[in-house]
């Protein structure tokens, strides 16, 4: 029997990417996203890929209408396999530049978005007695970058939960992954709120240079589902950092406050 895949933020970035992934291994792919627009073309796209699709509305903002895509789901396939929280937004800035109101709204999305996500559908996973749940967080919940104070903050609370709901849910059956991709191109910068002057520009240069795409972060999240991996860390050179991070804090300290200087400097236009 095909997989039944339900993805949020499914209509663009590696939300789409990942649907298509799925879609041409005969999937059934649910993607709910917040433009309507996108969502029925990505709709398209996947049935044309060999998939079965189904675009519903979805504000991970708003807990009901990830209620009305679990019971949609449960109607139609009678479950869900794979749930992928993905949706999210990004904000840079100081601590003392950042407003409270993106404080709140980057947390409301990216944090209590995953959350509702998981609220949602962990006991449709529990009555089944099996099923993944993948939580796309970022690189920055990781290394901390400066000037991303109110962006590391939500993608560490992500890494958090995930890191939580792989020791509670376990034993219920149920496989929770989690994705930290560094730069990579994808439409994330475009709503980015920051009062940095040159910041999506800067933002879509590292993208734009990055080696790794949507489609490779997509194929390493595939095969971590298959694997029962916890971690997908597609990019080389951060994962390296990361792992010097957990057994030799002092040089990645070292490492960062060097980096540091020239990535504030690039950050705020310098």
């Amino acid at each position: 029997m095909s997989q039944r895949v339900f993805i949020t933020g499914g209509a663009s970035g590696l939300g789409r990417a990942l649907a298509l992934r799925y879609a041409r291994q005969g999937a059934r792919v649910c993607i709910g996203d917040v433009n309507p627009e996108s969502g029925l073309v990505a709709e398209d796209e996947l049935n044309a890929a060999g998939g079965e699709a189904l675009f519903m509305p979805c504000d991970v903002r708003r807990l009901s209408d990830l209620e009305k895509v679990r019971a949609e789901l449960e109607s139609r396939w009678g479950g869900v396999d794979i749930v992928v929280n993905n949706a999210g937004v990004a904000t840079a800035g100081s601590i003392e530049d950042s407003t409270i109101a993106d404080w709140e709204w980057i947390l409301d999305i990216n944090v209590l978005g995953v959350v509702r996500g998981c609220k949602v559908f962990t006991p449709l996973l529990k009555r089944q007695g099996s099923g993944t749940i993948v939580n796309v967080a970022s690189m920055a919940g990781l290394m901390l970058a400066p000037l991303m104070d109110s962006y590391n903050v939500s993608k560490a609370g992500v890494i958090a939960l995930s890191e939580t709901l792989n020791l509670e849910l376990g034993d219920a059956g149920i496989h929770v992954c989690c994705v930290c991709p560094s730069f990579f191109q994808t439409n994330l910068a475009s709503g980015m709120r920051s009062d940095l002057p040159g910041i999506q520009q800067n933002i879509n240069k590292l993208m734009k240079h990055s080696t790794v795409t949507a489609e490779d972060v997509a194929d390493d999240i595939i095969r971590a589902v298959e694997n029962h991996e916890f971690w997908v860390l597609p990019h080389q050179r951060e994962k390296r950092l990361w792992i010097l991070k957990r057994h030799a804090p002092w040089a990645f300290e070292y490492i960062m406050r060097r980096q540091s200087r020239r990535w504030s400097k690039r950050m705020a236009g310098g």
